[in-house]
């Protein structure tokens, strides 16, 4: 008696002795048997080169993940800025201009004295106010673009800069794309604070 017809590609598998089971990727943290579905980059200088973690792992690994552990801060502010204009160089936006007052867009004294014009008063920052002025209203007139970083970065108007640096670190730290899984309104955001630090950096000197 014969049996029912065979399906051809269930009879090739019998045949060949069956399908080979696809290479399981473990957890790259010691000990662990869970599988490897998450990566996560092993250095800062090697973003590309990846450990390969269960979920548990890569959540303990992406919290204690610091990609400025062993930098000074000269390094720090380099590479915020690199980040800040997508790793591409910058010039002085006055690079290339004479500074007798002739170039670029006016001349005589009028356009001499324009260049001469501290940065942060362009800005609302008055270095004439008192201390106790600044404590009052803080260190920045209220719609200024200072003040405005700083309520970016959800500090008080009075912080200070050691304050806005464990801030940033912070918020470096939360919305790093690794921690993220890449999400863009993450990385928007990023950009967003990166700006903002950079204009109290410029400010606080």
């Amino acid at each position: 008696m014969s049996g029912s017809p065979r399906d051809p590609l269930e009879e090739s598998l019998r045949r060949a002795g069956g399908a080979p089971e696809a290479a399981v990727r473990r957890c790259d943290r010691p000990g662990c048997t869970g599988e490897g579905l998450y990566r996560a980059p092993r250095s800062r200088d090697s973003l590309h080169n990846y450990f390969w973690f269960c979920l548990e792992h890569v959540r303990e690994y992406n919290l204690a993940w610091d990609y400025f552990k062993g930098m000074d801060e000269e390094a720090i502010e380099q590479t915020r800025r690199r980040d800040a204009v997508w790793q591409r160089p910058t010039w002085p936006l006055n690079a290339g201009k004479a500074h007798n007052g002739t170039g670029g867009g006016g001349t005589g004294a009028g356009a001499a004295g324009a260049q001469r014009r501290p940065f942060r008063d362009a800005f609302g920052f008055f270095a004439e106010e008192t201390a106790e002025q600044q404590r009052q209203a803080g260190r920045f007139p209220p719609n200024s673009r200072q003040a405005k970083a700083l309520k970016t970065l959800d500090l008080s108007p009075n912080a200070g800069l050691a304050e806005v640096k464990t801030r940033y670190k912070a918020l470096v730290k939360e919305l790093h794309p690794d921690v993220t899984g890449g999400d863009g309104r993450a990385e928007e955001r990023l950009k967003i604070i990166n700006l903002a630090y950079s204009d109290l950096k410029t400010a606080f000197g």
